[in-house]
This record gives structure tokens, sequence and C-alpha cells, in this order.
């Protein structure tokens, strides 16, 4: 029997586990995936809104805000990259300039701080590579990027620290209520028992909710595809760039990363397919169209992957974070789209205070709050760099060449909390594979080293778990032998 059961293992339900953790209180989190970071977390724009776009009073626009000031702490405690690079919305028609006014007072409501309305020259000089059609911008110096990947995965890996288990590959089928108050959740690898539930599950939420409530729900899937350039445009621009927005979002980004490339998006379509991360000839060519409109000079030849995610959109447009009526000691977290990276350690406050005034739950005496990230060399002096190798040659052994990840890098992935058991896993943590050449390399040194550190036989790993399989089957040789 557990006290709380987190269903899904994206930002969301990292953030509220990560919270819950400094409680005493029996903990687990539920993930289908075999991995943490696995859905809309993993496939995003790697942005912390300031918190000017949201409407004023909604939860957004509150958990928006207070998420972006929790950030530099957070990320300073789990080790994490995380920069405060500014945002711009440029506006390049004369007639439009009054919604640069409509944001502005909007986010003074809404108590984001130092934001700025900058004229054409003012604008230009502190992004030359604007739109010559540009009227003016709203600034806003808090504005941030960065690494979605590291912040859900460090908040998994110092929860699970801190004593909250993780069930991976774990797939919610049914939740029933039991007599005694209790819930009751089926899985696809048997049955789980706990007094309180959040359902943290992206755009799968409705479903999850839908088992409990006879007040049904509908989460519209939206789907945003991205570009993601070299690091050569790297610094084409320098802040987050962008346009007016509309009814279906803020529109088409241009930021820098915290790891240096640069990345274009997200378009916005409703679809009805939960699943649905494919990208299409349509969507990038619209991204090209979009974001040429407010930079000149776009490097766009310099593309080396593209990628979609999902939204969990709700009609109202709103965060839902509350027990549902009908189902109690059941909590909601519905409606997690953009700005939910941003707000991700605000909604696990919330969510972690809930339940512990609901509870009772007491502070635990040694709850750990910091974390160590896997040590990157290329931080290190050349003199440091020579003592690690020495102590350790693995870290001298460059496995992924477009981002100089090493082989230690990758031990330290597959064997820290919550390892790596899978390509995709190892990337997220290291890097290795995002580079220029996106694995073409370094695959099959990477799965070397997954096969011989976990036991792994080559058919059974896989890309990103579930059939994703690299390997199919062995082939002979001339020869005769097995290959």
């Amino acid at each position: 029997m557990y006290d709380v059961i987190v269903i899904g293992a994206g930002v969301t339900g990292c953030a509220v586990a990560r919270e819950l953790s400094r409680y005493n209180a029996n903990v687990c989190v539920l993930e289908k995936c075999d991995d943490v970071c696995e859905g809309t977390s993993k496939a995003n724009s790697a942005i912390i809104h300031a918190g000017f776009d949201a409407a004023e009073g909604s939860l957004m626009a509150k958990l928006n805000v207070k998420g972006n000031e929790m950030m530099d702490k957070l990320c300073e405690d789990l080790d994490i990259p995380f920069k405060r690079n500014g945002s711009m919305v440029v506006c390049i028609h004369k007639e439009t300039l009054g919604g640069l006014n409509t944001l502005y007072d909007r986010g003074v409501k809404n108590k984001v701080k130092g934001l700025k309305i900058l004229n054409r020259e003012e604008a230009l000089e502190m992004e030359p590579n604007l739109s010559e059609n540009v009227e003016g911008a709203l600034y806003a110096p808090t504005g941030g990027i960065i690494c979605p990947f590291k912040l859900t995965i460090a908040m998994a890996e110092n929860a699970n620290i801190n004593g909250v288990e993780f069930r991976l590959n774990t797939r919610v089928e049914d939740i029933k209520k039991n007599e005694d108050g209790t819930w009751k959740i089926r899985t696809n690898n048997g049955e789980y028992l706990t007094r309180y539930i959040v359902n943290a599950a992206g755009v799968f939420a409705d479903k999850i909710h839908n088992m409990v409530s006879e007040d049904k729900v509908h989460i519209i899937e939206r789907r945003g595809e991205y570009c993601l350039l070299d690091k050569e445009a790297g610094n084409h621009v320098t802040h987050t760039i962008f346009p007016q927005p509309t009814d279906l979002g803020k529109g088409v980004l241009i930021s820098p990363t915290v790891h240096g490339n640069l990345i274009v998006g997200p378009t916005a379509e409703d679809i009805e397919d939960k699943e649905g991360t494919n990208t299409t000839a349509e969507g990038i060519a619209y991204l090209q169209e979009k974001a040429n409109g407010n930079v000149r000079n776009l490097p766009l030849k310099k593309v080396i992957t593209s990628f979609s995610g999902l939204r969990a959109h709700l009609e109202k447009h709103d965060f839902v974070i509350e027990e549902v009526k009908d189902a109690p000691h059941f909590i909601d977290c519905l409606g997690i789209e953009s700005p939910g990276l941003s707000a991700s350690p605000a909604i696990g406050e919330m969510v972690g205070n809930m339940l512990r005034d609901m509870m009772g739950l007491t502070n635990k005496e040694n709850w750990i709050s910091k974390r160590k990230d896997i040590l990157d060399p290329s931080k290190l002096s050349i003199e440091e760099r020579n003592e690690l190798i020495k102590k350790n040659p693995a870290y001298g052994n460059i496995i992924c060449r477009c981002e100089s990840v090493s082989e230690g890098e990758i031990l330290d992935a597959i064997h820290r909390p919550l390892g790596a058991r899978s390509l995709d896993g190892v990337k997220r943590r290291t890097r290795a594979g995002m580079g220029r050449c996106q694995m073409g390399f370094c695959s099959p040194r990477t799965m070397e080293i997954l096969h011989r550190e976990l036991g792994l036989s080559y058919e059974e790993i896989t890309k990103s778990g579930g059939r994703s399989n690299i390997v199919m089957e062995r082939t002979k040789n001339q020869k005769g032998g097995e290959q």
C-alpha cells in the first residue's frame, strides 16, 4: 500500500514526486514508457517563459511567474544548466504596435519583473538580426532557456534518492475505488494500492481522469513541430524571439539553447492522436516561412534534425489542479501545456502542499535537496582533465565525436539513479547522439556499452523503449558464423 501514487513521469509528475519526497510518505510514480521524460517534456521549446502571456488571474499565470522565480535555486540545487537570456516579442506591423502595450499591461498585472517596450532602434541594437520590418518589441529580462531533459531527469533522480519509487514500463489500464476509500490501480505489470493518486499523465490525463469521474474531460492533442539548427547557427540571436501571439499560441519562436544550438518552432495543429508525434513537410515549410518573418538571414540550411511534441490543451486554456469532486483523494493536473515547463516547480510545490495538508504529512529530517549532474570533462581545465583521465581512462575514450562525450560520461548515465537503458536515455543524459551526425557514428559504440554494462543482448537494446529495437536478428557471415 502506497500513500501516494503519481501517474506520469514527465516534468509535472517528477516535480510533484520531488516535492512529496520531502515528507514521510510512501510514494510511487507509474510511467508507461521505459524512461522518465518520454512525452511532452522531451519535445518542447526548452524555454522558461517570463509570464506576460497568460490571462491575468489565471492559475497558468500565477504558476508561470512563481515557477520562473523558483528556477534559479532549483537548477543550482540540481546542478543543471539554466540561463536568463531574456525574451522579446517582436512587432513587424505598425498597426499592431498596440498589442505590445496589451502584453505589457498583462505582464505587469501578472507581476512579471523588468518588462520594457523597445522602439525599433532599441530592438535592433539588442538583436541586429531582427527583421528590417521591426517596429518595436516587448522585452522581458526574466525569460530564460533550460534543458528540459536535464530538468525532468534531475527531479526524478532527486526524488528517487529521497525514497520515491519509479515503476517504468507500467501502463495504467483501470482505476477502482475500494470500500475503505483507497484506490486500486490495475496496470500491465500488476495491481497497486494507494490512498491518494496524482494524475500527471499529460495528453493521457483525460483518460486517467475519466476512469474515476462522471464529469468527463477531453484533452486536445496540439502538435508542435520544431527544427533544431547546428551550433554554427547558435549565435544568430541571443534572446528568445517571439512573434505577437495568436489564438493558437505564442507562435513560431527562435531561440538559442543552453547547449549552443538554435531552435525554431513550434507549429500548432490540433489532432486526434495521442501518439501523433510525426513531423510533416507542411509543418516544416510553415516553420521556415514564419521564422523568416521576424528574423532575417536565418541559416535554415544548418538544420540538423526536426521533431514534434504534443501539448495537452484544454478549451478553457488554463491549468486545472484540484481534487476531483466526485473522486476524493484523486488530484488532477490537467491541461499542463505551455508554460508547463516554466511552471513545473510551482506546480510540484502546489500539489505537494495540497497533499501535505490533506494527509497531515511531516517533513523528513534527512531530506536531500541537492543532486550532482554527470561530470562534464569539457568544463575542466586541461590539467584537471588530464588528471581525471589518468585516474579513469574511460573519460579519455570519446564515444560521440560531435558532442565530445566520453565513455566515462555514458557509464555514469547508465549507473546513476534511474539510469539510462536505451540510446535515447543515454542521449538525453549526456548529449551523445545530439550532434551534427545525429547518432550516425556513436550509436553502435553506445550499444556496445549498454550491452556490456546492463547484460542486454543487442536485440534487446532499443532507441527509446517499446518496439524501437535497433537490431532485429542476427545474420550469418560468409564463413557460416553468426554476427
